[in-house]
């Protein structure tokens, strides 16, 4: 039992530290004083407590976006390591710091394209850990994809916001994996009039997997698979959505129709005429995309397109500093190279969310300092 002094001291600590105990941890006799304790949350448990919610998300990225715009974010490049230059297999960490909200995130994220293939495994996986800053401890480790994957289908639900013909009715991929999937229930989400859904991939199984998990969840879209024929999934879309791990120009110009609105989530997706006949560009971030390997840094690179092409940030568009879609016939462009600050403040909102829900489990980081263990001569191997 602990006593006088200590009790107070560990009161005070404990009114600080209000993101790691909560009261089912256990009550305050019981701890030792210096526990530290976090909490953990699978992909299940913040499933089960509606993180899956794209309103919850694209109003989360939008508060981290202007709080960064504002200087309240710490954000470190991130630090890559590529352990085969040909596959791209790599695992990234990736820190972000929101300073008024004293919390720090990291994403450590492995990207390993070959998965699917040569072990039929998904190719990206994630974890998130967040701490407090006014004494470093952690709060909460967690599944990370699921936020990643959010958080890509959020930035372009964000950009077709701005951007799409709100009266939108149709929309087309090319693609049907994993951020296809997530970018379908995000624009339907930014544009509920959406009605005709059209898929196409690089085999048939592809789209009928596609129709078949997303016709469950949004029975309110009429599905068409496009038989492998890309042009026949987006050249009548309102909207257009490549998500694929191609490396090629697969989206032709001719494809895209006055008033279509483009986001663009992979690598070299589209051919440069694409870019040049849109007349809006969008980037969550140009200074960052224009060094990467999107199409539009390899047109940069290659001298087909300038900075004074872009029209802007998406922040700009959220600020009101630049306009977005001003007309029903502009074609417009959105390409996200992705952004860890939105990551960690989605997450933030996932893991307050599934805390409330009181979903998770208590993770114990250690019950003592390492020297005050009265084991500690028996554990000691000299």
């Amino acid at each position: 039992m602990l006593h006088g002094p200590i009790v107070s001291l560990a009161w005070r600590v404990l009114s600080h530290f209000r993101y790691s105990i909560d009261p089912e941890f256990g009550d305050l006799a019981s701890m030792s004083r210096h526990e530290i304790r976090c909490r953990y949350f699978s992909q299940e448990d913040l499933l089960g407590s509606g993180c899956l919610d794209i309103r919850m998300a694209m109003e989360a990225a939008e508060q981290g976006i202007r709080a960064f715009h504002d200087g309240d974010v710490i954000f470190p490049e991130k630090i890559v390591q590529i352990f085969n230059d040909e596959t791209q297999e790599r695992i990234n960490c990736l820190p972000a710091t929101f300073k008024s909200r004293k919390i720090c995130g990291v994403k450590w994220v492995s990207v390993f394209p070959p998965n699917p293939v040569r072990h039929g495994i998904q190719n990206l996986s994630a974890v998130i850990i967040l701490s407090e800053i006014e004494r470093g401890f952690p709060i909460a480790f967690m599944e990370g994809t699921l936020c990643s994957n959010i958080r890509v289908g959020t930035m372009g639900a964000l950009a077709a916001k701005y951007l799409a013909r709100q009266d939108s009715e149709s929309i087309g991929f090319i693609g049907a994996g994993e951020q296809a999937k997530m970018h379908l229930i995000a624009m339907k989400t930014a544009i509920p009039s959406l009605q005709i859904c059209r898929v196409a991939a690089k085999d048939t199984d592809e789209e009928d997997q596609f129709v078949d998990e997303m016709s469950a969840i949004l029975p309110g879209l009429e599905f068409e698979k496009g038989a492998t024929d890309l042009a026949r999934a987006v050249s009548d879309a309102d909207i257009i959505v490549t998500a694929t791990s191609a490396q090629a120009p697969l989206l032709k110009a001719e494809w895209v129709k006055p008033g279509a609105f483009y986001s663009h989530v992979g690598g070299w997706e589209d051919e440069y005429g694409v870019a040049k006949l849109c007349d809006k560009i969008v980037c969550d971030d140009w200074e960052t995309v224009k060094h990467r390997t999107q199409t539009l840094s390899r047109m940069y690179k290659d001298g087909e397109l300038t900075d004074a092409e872009i029209h802007g940030d998406l922040v700009d568009l959220i600020s009101g500093a630049k306009p977005g879609r001003e007309s029903p016939s502009e074609r417009t462009y959105f390409n996200a190279v992705g952004l860890a600050y939105v990551d960690v403040a989605i997450a933030i909102a996932m893991f307050e969310r599934a805390r409330a829900a009181g979903m998770g489990q208590d993770l114990q980081v250690q019950h003592e300092m390492i020297f005050e263990h009265a084991r500690l001569k028996d554990w000691v191997r000299v």
